[in-house]
């Protein structure tokens, strides 16, 4: 403790002083007690014992600077109230306000005992200062307590939320009633529905922080995964492609789901974070289902592409190639060769040489619905 106003009191003080603290405490508790609402209750247990301490111990310890005209050591006390404030979900106020009472009740006494034993005005004033100004010093140490509590509290609720990630998205899924005790613990309500969101990269911290409220994360292998309740709520989907852009992460985003079908809205995002190839890209599930059921058994996909485009592999690799666009075009545009023509920037002529080949090679599968299907979803896989 840095030098304080009460080390230049004349050591004398503490002679007047002493006589009184005990009846000083009682009187501050009793005014504590009977003025503050938040312990106009009996002080009892703990606390009670920890507020009585405290008040005896303050002034035994103001008394010992005094004489000491230095920083003497002394308990934590002080941190412990701000501390059990905390814990019993009470502000920091209450107790603050307990001081200031306390400090106004002892300058009473105080200044009345310097009176009746001839202190000099000046010495009253300055431990008028003294006192007011050790009290100030009570109440930093009494919210350090209070802060480092509610930290505390905070990290195990966060640590509890990410238990719960784990634990919603786990196959197979665990019993209802674990879940609920669960959520229940970490504070987080069950929501209707929600969507998992993967997030891969340096900055995923970050971008979880940005994202929409009530949302919770955990780390899971090498990705983060985040629940978002209500992920189709007003603006919501907007929130998270602005923290997915702002941080420069790839991210996936699940189909919305009941919170029991976690498992498999985190499945269809890891899906979807594969098709975002680039920093700040978010690729929902829904918008690409197609390409995630052709992910879904690749080695199948490769094998419907091999057999259902065998014709243009057997070609010379310039005209596969020149074949291929052609036929990708062609289907896309129904047929209409004006516009086949205009797409592959190459002469209508051409292009109709282009399509008649392709006959060859295809024949009947060009004129049936069902194959041009088909062949269209064969030239995605490859």
């Amino acid at each position: 403790m840095a030098d304080q106003p009460w080390h230049a009191l004349s050591p004398d003080i503490a002679d007047v002083l002493r006589p009184v603290i005990g009846d000083v405490a009682d009187e501050v508790i009793e005014a504590v007690r009977s003025d503050i609402p938040a312990y106009s209750r009996p002080l009892e247990g703990p606390f009670g014992a920890g507020l009585r301490e405290g008040v005896r111990e303050a002034f035994r310890h103001f008394l010992a600077e005094i004489e000491a005209g230095g920083a003497v050591p002394r308990s934590d006390v002080y941190v412990t109230l701000g501390r059990g404030e905390m814990r019993a979900g009470r502000s920091l106020e209450s107790l603050l306000s307990a001081y200031r009472l306390g400090a106004r009740v002892a300058w009473r006494r105080f200044a009345a005992a310097g009176v009746e034993s001839g202190v000099a005005p000046d010495t009253l004033y300055l431990l008028a200062e003294s006192l007011f100004a050790y009290v100030d010093v009570l109440s930093a140490e009494s919210a350090a307590g209070h802060a480092l509590e509610q930290s505390a509290a905070a990290g195990e609720a966060e640590l509890k939320r990410r238990r719960l990630v784990r634990l919603l998205v786990r196959e197979p899924p665990p019993e209802r009633g674990v879940v609920d005790t669960a959520a229940s613990e970490a504070g987080w309500p069950l929501p209707r529905r929600l969507a998992a969101l993967v997030i891969a990269g340096d900055g995923r911290d970050a971008a979880a922080s940005r994202l929409p409220s009530g949302a919770i994360a955990e780390v899971i292998g090498e990705v983060l995964c985040a629940l978002v309740p209500d992920p189709d709520g007003p603006r919501r989907r907007a929130v998270v492609e602005r923290a997915v852009g702002e941080a420069g992460v790839r991210a996936g985003l699940g189909t919305t789901v009941v919170w029991t079908e976690a498992p498999l809205s985190f499945a269809r995002a890891r899906g979807a974070l594969a098709l975002a190839e680039e920093p700040g890209v978010l690729a929902v599930a829904r918008e690409r289902a197609g390409e995630l059921l052709l992910r879904s058994d690749p080695g199948l996909a490769r094998e419907l592409a091999g057999e259902r485009l065998r014709p243009l592999s057997e070609l010379p690799a310039g005209a596969r190639v020149r074949l291929t666009e052609t036929l990708t075009v062609w289907l896309a545009e129904q047929g209409r060769l004006v516009q086949v023509a205009q797409r592959l920037g190459i002469h209508a002529q051409t292009a109709r040489y282009r399509v008649a080949r392709l006959r060859e090679l295809f024949g009947t599968a060009l004129d049936d619905p069902d194959e041009r299907f088909w062949l269209a979803l064969a030239l995605r896989v490859r």
